[in-house]
């Protein structure tokens, strides 16, 4: 594709890293056949083209309206069309870019920026997110019905193993998931230690920086980062052999802190490092031994739900199904795998009326073969099929942990 950026982006970093990847797209559309929101609205401004159109003439000079940022808002940045896309455009860093660009040029609506705001100072901050929902498990039973499943029931986690082993790993708690599924962390803990692995949390790492990153607080999400790198470091100085990701979403974000801290002269090689070490919890049991985790007794037919973090962006497709197949677990069968749920982060906040036509869509695929259960592997997911979920929904290291 050619490219005549403006004088305004063209000479900087930013601006350069979204032409290298505009020019590698060479239009063709394959990438619409597997955008969900392209799917379900039909509208070439909808899908990954259109919107390659639209982010290409922001950053050519041309006027950017409301219904231009309405379009990109609409995006998932689920990324199914970087792993169908032929030219390995970089979608998502694309949006990204331009998101934050088109951030500063159109002013928002007062109630949508103060939404946005809102978000990002309410998920990131474990202490106030986990005060919050507290007080909404609390009410919950006098709640109205829309607003009840909203909020997750209260759940425990199983203690964490008392022995101490030579090998090390790190894990991120992260901001939501302490509260809102703490058993997640503590089911990886024990399954480790099966192992003879110790799995340890740096208290002082907090919100991998996504959810600020992404809704174009892009200086606040580099923050967020540095501040976890000074968590791991000892640790990783020490030689702990990997940082574990039992949340796909934040392992998408933690395995591209070396990109974009690259420029960084304090960071960048620690960046690297740390983003050397990320790994999904699935993709490091795949190297284990996994005779010590058969189950003994069957959880049932079990559908499996691959999050887009986990597929498109960690590369991880067919990984967690091995790992599950190799422990004695009886897979359902699902359909339109590469597809979303609607769950996106922020997304189901920010666009309720889409993301619930695809959590419909989503729960149809995962059911048809009449499974037992639903499992999955980041905490958002977790949380959003499970509002209207006909089965239990649970992350999938908690049944190695039966």
């Amino acid at each position: 594709m050619q490219t005549n950026l403006v004088q305004q982006f063209a000479n900087t970093p930013e601006g350069q890293e979204a032409e290298s990847i505009l020019r590698a797209c060479v239009h063709c559309g394959f990438c619409t056949a597997t955008c969900p929101t392209y799917q379900e609205l039909n509208d070439e401004r909808d899908g990954p083209r259109g919107r390659i159109y639209l982010m290409k003439m922001f950053l050519e000079g041309e006027e950017v309206t409301e219904k231009t940022r309405e379009h990109l808002d609409r995006c998932l940045t689920c990324r199914s069309c970087e792993t169908t896309c032929p030219s390995g455009v970089k979608y998502g860093r694309l949006v990204d870019i331009s998101r934050e660009l088109i951030e500063r040029e159109v002013p928002r609506e007062p109630k949508d920026k103060w939404m946005r705001w809102a978000l990002a100072r309410v998920l990131p901050n474990r202490q106030l997110f986990g005060l919050l929902l507290g007080l909404g498990q609390l009410f919950r039973p006098v709640l109205p019905g829309k607003l009840r499943t909203k909020v997750p029931p209260k759940k425990h986690a199983s203690p964490w193993p008392a022995a101490s082993h030579n090998r090390i790993v790190l894990a991120l708690a992260g901001c939501v998931q302490p509260s809102a599924t703490p058993n997640t962390n503590a089911a990886a803990a024990r399954v480790l230690d099966k192992l003879g692995i110790t799995m340890v949390e740096a208290p002082e790492a907090g919100c991998c920086g996504a959810v600020n990153y992404h809704l174009s607080e892009h200086e606040k999400g580099l923050e967020r980062m540095r501040q976890n790198i000074d968590a791991w470091w000892p640790a990783v100085e020490a030689g702990a052999e990997a940082i574990i990701m039992t949340a796909s979403g934040c392992g998408a974000m933690v395995q591209d802190y070396g990109h974009l801290l690259k420029d960084d002269p304090v960071y960048a090689e620690k960046a690297r490092k740390v983003s050397e070490l990320c790994t999904d919890i699935g993709a490091y049991l795949l190297k284990q031994d996994l005779e010590k985790l058969k189950l003994n007794q069957s959880p049932g037919k079990v559908a499996f739900h691959c999050p887009c973090t986990l597929q498109h962006a960690m590369k991880q497709s067919g990984v967690v199904e091995q790992v599950l197949t190799k422990a004695g677990i009886n897979l359902a069968q699902t359909k339109d795998k590469h597809l979303c749920c609607g769950s996106a982060g922020t997304y189901s906040v920010l666009q309720p009326e889409l993301s619930q036509k695809l959590l419909n869509n989503k729960l149809e695929a995962l059911t048809i073969d009449q499974p037992d259960r639903i499992v999955t592997a980041n905490i958002g997911c977790q949380m959003h099929l499970e509002t209207k979920a006909s089965v239990p929904v649970q992350h999938w290291i908690e049944l190695l942990d039966q």
